[in-house]
């Protein structure tokens, strides 16, 4: 019997919870970070000539703080379809997705050719530097660091121990710091429940924390979004489910 742990982040968690769930695939979900906005100092708009989202995160955010509104005049450049979704539905009517993963969007912004600095409002934690990436460019990022994703101090009594009985066989992580943090939670398991539980990966920057920590059983998802991980996570059900 196939039972997947959801380890994202609140409000997301829900979402892959629902998406799992219509197909028929039994889930639960555990966040294993919460977001936390933080009190830090934001540039004004004027003089950037676009914004650039690598996280739904940080439209949340900017939403708390009770300043998105100061920069929805600005171009938006969403590194995947669900960001750019989420900046369309706050109001930014000039939304691009580079539909991929860090270095996709370096190309977009090297395609547009912009003439002028950035604003790229994120977390304390990012899986990569995209002023660093951009530098060759000649493109300025002024980066706000803007929420904190805090990992919680221990999974649940009853998620650990279906883990260990193996009630739980699959579970899925979608950044490389969430695979981090489920690999330092569950450091109780044995060697044999590690090998036996299936890790549904976003990339292969994301699975990297789980070989280290010896979990085998890794499957990766063909592209870095959600419709692939919902891909995988079917073909992991019906391979446990069998015929």
């Amino acid at each position: 019997m196939t039972h997947m742990l959801v380890t994202r982040p609140e409000p997301d968690g829900q979402s892959t919870l629902a998406r799992l769930q219509a197909l028929e695939i039994s889930a639960q979900a555990t966040p294993v970070m919460v977001r936390k906005t933080l009190d830090v100092s934001l540039p004004p708009p004027d003089g950037f000539t676009a914004m650039v989202l690598t996280s739904t995160n940080a439209i949340r955010s900017l939403e708390e703080r009770g300043v998105l509104g100061n920069y929805l005049q600005l171009p938006v450049f969403a590194v995947g379809d669900r960001t750019a979704r989420e900046a369309e539905a706050v109001g930014f009517k000039r939304v691009s997705s580079a539909a991929g993963a860090l270095q996709d969007l370096v190309n977009a912004m090297a395609i547009a050719r912009l003439p002028g600095p950035v604003f790229h409002p994120t977390g304390r934690y990012s899986a990569g530097d995209l002023a660093q990436a951009v530098a060759p460019l000649g493109i300025m990022v002024a980066t706000a660091r803007i929420y904190d994703m805090v990992a919680v101090d221990s999974l649940p009594p009853e998620i650990m121990a279906s883990l260990k009985d193996g009630s739980i066989t699959a579970v899925l992580c979608y950044s490389r710091r969430t695979a981090e943090i489920f690999a330092q939670l569950t450091q109780d398991l044995e060697a044999a429940q590690r090998k036996r539980l299936a890790m549904l990966c976003l990339s292969e920057a994301v699975a990297e924390p789980l070989l280290e920590n010896h979990f085998i059983r890794i499957s990766l998802a063909d592209r870095p979004d959600e419709d692939a991980m919902m891909a995988l996570a079917l073909a992991v059900a019906r391979e446990q489910t069998g015929p």
